[in-house]
């Protein structure tokens, strides 16, 4: 492993365990480009963290397109994951719009305003979480990628949205609301109650609403589940584990909004080796 990969390897085990121990499920000659690609989402994701205005943040965006357009090594020359994205994207294909599509949707990450509504939130859960399955598909497989396109939207959305549910605590302390406007209504909530957290009315409401728009996708992923291509697993592991995220945010309730329910160690395993080894059943 010369060091470039190596630094993007340790990006992703730093930033993204789940997607890191899915990786090692994966062939060998297959991990350096599904490293890239989920390095180049703990940079985005990260990006929030590392600014304090929102044009800092776009402007950084903006580079990111000019480096994926523009295609080249020489576009993305000293910046370890850029040049690893760039190898993959060359190697297999990727789709440049795939990637634009998803840091337009990351826009929304940069500003505090509230999401307008669940078909806004499963759009952007589509734009990067989903796309982040579809483009690992392409890497493995790029003849079964295509035909389970409607599988990783729907596995793209229970996924991320169980992971904003383990944000909560974070968006609330930086006044971010995630939850869209029409849920938190129905809760008899509002984005300003919401960022009160476990003290705003609704909580409880909110965190439920939630977990059942998430467990809908996993549903509708469930059903065709037996269908997925065995080459294709590596791809969806790290969303294996939304059903066992979300049980226990279901349990925390109102509590979530102050801590992120986590899994235990020895569980994240046991789900990621099952289902890498027998795949899913029809449910």
């Amino acid at each position: 492993m010369n060091d470039r990969a190596a630094i993007v390897m340790e990006a992703v085990r730093s930033a993204d365990r789940d997607r890191y121990l899915s990786v090692l499920y994966a062939p060998e000659d297959k991990r350096p480009a599904l490293f890239a690609l989920y390095a180049f989402n703990a940079e985005i994701a990260g990006i929030r963290d590392r600014i304090r205005e929102a044009l800092p943040g776009e402007v950084r965006l903006q580079w990111w397109r000019d480096v994926i357009s523009a295609g080249t090594m020489h576009a993305a020359a000293g910046h370890p994951t850029a040049e690893a994205l760039i190898g993959a994207i060359v190697e297999y294909h990727l789709p440049q719009d795939a990637f634009l599509n998803y840091l337009d949707a990351r826009i929304f990450d940069l500003y505090d305003d509230p999401m307008p509504s669940r078909n806004d939130l499963e759009g952007y859960c589509g734009e990067t979480a989903g796309a982040l399955i579809q483009l690992a598909s392409l890497i493995l497989d790029p003849e079964a990628a295509p035909e389970c396109a409607d599988l990783a939207g729907h596995t793209g959305c229970a996924q991320a949205i169980a992971g904003l549910l383990r944000l909560l605590p974070m968006h609330k302390a930086r006044g971010q609301c995630f939850v869209p406007k029409d849920i938190l209504a129905a809760a008899g909530s509002s984005p300003e109650e919401c960022l009160k957290g476990q003290d705003g009315a609704g909580a409880a409401e909110i965190v439920a609403a939630m977990s059942a728009l998430a467990r809908e996708h996993l549903a509708a992923f469930q059903r065709r589940a037996a269908d997925l291509p065995p080459g294709l697993r590596p791809a969806y592991l790290p969303a294996s584990l939304s059903g066992a995220y979300l049980k226990r945010i279901s349990a925390a309730g109102a509590r979530a909004f102050k801590s992120a329910p986590e899994l235990a160690g020895i569980t994240r395993h046991w789900i990621l080796f099952r289902h890498a080894t027998r795949g899913w059943s029809a449910e």
